[in-house]
């Protein structure tokens, strides 16, 4: 019996002697805090916030000032996605210049509300059409928002582009 409370008491002090050492080591910390700021207050600094190059944010579909894209339709980034967040539907339509029937996209539908930034379709897409963006607010009260259509109204391919 006596030696049943004498374990209870020594694990009692065993558990006091961790505590205070546990006190020592966060007083030590905070007796010697960095007396500058290094957090990043985030809605404060919104105007000089820069992300980093590999920051994944979005898919974007790359237009220039012509409003031409480089995808093809080709679906190879659809295919690539895990768990289908990228939705092309395409058509073939006559090229002017051959009078040939080729494919055409007519929505590049992207459902950010499912995708998990994996950058497999980027790593897939031949010629290079997409990116993955910086922004990173997407904050909505309602989750169709998220639905995103990612090539421009009245853009089309780019010349010299080929599947």
């Amino acid at each position: 019996m006596f030696r049943a409370i004498y374990e209870y008491f020594k694990e009692i002090l065993l558990a006091i002697r961790g505590l205070i050492n546990g006190m020592r080591i966060t007083g030590k910390y905070i007796a010697h805090a960095r007396k500058e700021i290094i957090t990043r207050e985030y809605p404060d600094n919104r105007d000089t916030l820069q992300m980093f190059d590999r920051f994944r944010g979005e898919v974007v579909l790359l237009h220039n000032e012509n409003n031409e894209h480089r995808c093809t339709g080709c679906s190879a980034c659809e295919v690539a996605c895990p768990n289908g967040s990228i939705e092309i539907i395409w058509a073939r339509r006559e090229d002017p210049e051959t009078g040939k029937k080729k494919k055409q996209i007519e929505t590049f539908v992207y459902h950010l509300s499912m995708c998990t930034m994996c950058n497999l379709c980027i790593l897939s897409c031949p010629t290079d059409a997409i990116k993955m963006g910086h922004d990173f607010e997407h904050a909505v009260f309602d989750r169709s928002q998220l639905t995103k259509v990612l090539n421009r109204p009245g853009s089309k391919l780019e010349k010299g582009v080929e599947e």
